[in-house]
């Protein structure tokens, strides 16, 4: 959570930046990075609908299953 923060807080400076330099590069740099985030929260959404098509709950007092 605290790296999507950083990543949100990141998207922000490219696009102040970009504003006030008057340069598109920040912009779509920052629509790169938003994709990128928007997959990756996709795989881990993902993982847990498996987790919960294997397991019937998504309890975390069973995570330790998952080993080997």
């Amino acid at each position: 959570m605290c790296i999507e923060l950083m990543l949100c807080a990141v998207n922000l400076n490219f696009l102040i930046f970009s504003t006030y330099l008057d340069d598109l590069v920040g912009q779509l740099f920052s629509l790169l990075i938003l994709t990128v985030a928007a997959a990756e929260s996709s795989i881990g959404l993902a993982l847990l609908v498996i987790y919960y098509r294997k397991r019937g709950s998504i309890s975390i007092e069973y995570m330790n299953l998952l080993k080997g």
